[in-house]
């Protein structure tokens, strides 16, 4: 069972990324945790070992992305997994047969398979709400309750729960509640701070943020909790190797840079498709109803919790200036409004190759033949609900190019 030693906490959230739950190595003074590739230890004797008897069991590549990201999201103990759906399965293992779960009805698809298509044959019961209304949530539990598991923002509509009102009902029942905070990341939302016993994550994704893992982690501040995980950790060894534990610990190094250019990249791209005439929708958690209010994210959260109008101008952030404690706000200055470009004019490694003159097999299409192309071809689209997030409403029309700009021209491969 890896726990948090005191100077895992120490520091600013950056300088957790980088140096939290590593120590130099002791034989070399390496900076960079090794890669422990061993499957077995030397041990003095039997039962006489220096910590590491089995690497199911224990790895030291392993125990340093624990505590790592365990000290990211505010937490005393970390597990790490093969996968997130091998973390989800450990959450349900904590139940027995005839225990009911409260569920996120947007949940990751995945998610849904295990509960329902495997638990669900082994006797567990699950209802499936939607968490944007805690009153939904409440009205859910039965006396067989014993989990409540959420998701927040949602895989892929980005709906978003209100953890803190939802931590309230649970506490006062003695529920279970799990958080998979994979897509707010602890650099934007840390749910133990709100009321909840467990995150979960894919590292596979924002955490280690490179594409070249798959993995899974789960985080508790709770001592009973974690006896009980460590135990399914090792009973039942979904355990990740140590070369994806090195590869996250890598990549969460620069969380904190990359959920900074997310945000800003969404924020770039959602005002650009809100003013685009061809779109009709735009899934982007904007303002939520009143009555979520507490809901929202922070000012400038990588999901910002804006209202983009039909100019593609910022509405204001949370009233009153509230933010969840345990959220990271306020980080990226804000830029002077630039004119609206299309996406590749900003970069002009990224725009395509202008339009060749004359004729020839080299000829490229000129702006009046892609305007000609995209009306034919194109029949506006629509979407069905947007949910919580803000939704931008345009009639179908042609694609037309900002004032004396030429259109973009798709690059020849």
């Amino acid at each position: 069972m890896t726990q948090l030693r005191e100077d895992d906490a120490r520091h600013g959230f950056a300088t957790r990324a980088v140096h939290a739950g590593q120590a130099p190595d002791p034989l070399s003074g390496a900076v960079m945790t090794p890669i422990y590739q061993t499957s077995t230890y030397v041990q003095e004797g039997l039962g006489r070992h220096k910590g590491y008897e089995y690497a199911r069991t224990q790895n030291p590549t392993r125990e340093a992305l624990e505590r790592c990201v365990a000290s990211l999201e505010g937490g005393t103990h970390g597990f790490a997994f093969g996968s997130g759906l091998a973390a989800l399965d450990t959450i349900l293992k904590l139940l027995s047969s005839g225990d009911h779960v409260v569920c996120g009805e947007n949940v990751y698809g995945g998610s849904h398979r295990l509960m329902e298509r495997v638990y669900g044959r082994f006797g567990l019961t699950f209802t499936f709400v939607d968490m944007r209304d805690p009153d939904r949530v409440a009205s859910a539990i039965t006396p067989a309750t014993r989990l409540v598991y959420g998701e927040t923002p949602t895989n892929p509509m980005m709906f978003l729960a209100d953890l803190e009102a939802i931590g309230h009902i649970t506490q006062a029942r003695g529920l279970l509640f799990a958080v998979d905070n994979t897509f707010a990341t602890p650099y934007f939302q840390q749910p133990l701070a709100l009321g909840a016993d467990l995150v979960l994550h894919s590292t596979t994704k924002y955490l280690n943020g490179h594409s070249d893992m798959v993995g899974g982690m789960l985080v508790t501040a709770r001592d009973d909790l974690a006896e009980r995980i460590g135990f399914l950790q090792n009973a039942a060894g979904g355990v990740p190797g140590p070369m994806d534990c090195w590869l996250c610990l890598r990549g969460l190094k620069t969380l904190p840079l990359r959920m900074r250019q997310h945000d800003a990249n969404g924020r770039e791209l959602a005002a650009w498709l809100v003013k685009h005439p061809q779109v009709r929708k735009v899934y982007y958690p904007g303002p939520p109803r009143p009555s979520a209010a507490r809901a929202r994210l922070p000012a400038d959260a990588g999901f910002r919790r804006d209202d983009l109008d039909r100019a593609g101008r910022s509405g204001a952030g949370p009233p009153g200036g509230r933010t969840h404690p345990g959220l990271c706000a306020g980080r990226i200055p804000r830029r002077r409004r630039e004119p609206h470009r299309p996406p590749g004019e900003h970069d002009p490694r990224l725009r395509p190759p202008r339009a060749a003159t004359g004729h020839g097999p080299d000829r490229q299409p000129g702006a009046a033949e892609l305007r000609r192309g995209r009306s034919r071809g194109s029949d506006g689209g629509s979407g069905a609900g947007a949910g919580v997030g803000g939704s931008a409403t345009r009639r179908p029309g042609p694609a037309t190019s900002p004032p004396g700009r030429q259109a973009a021209t798709p690059p020849r491969h």
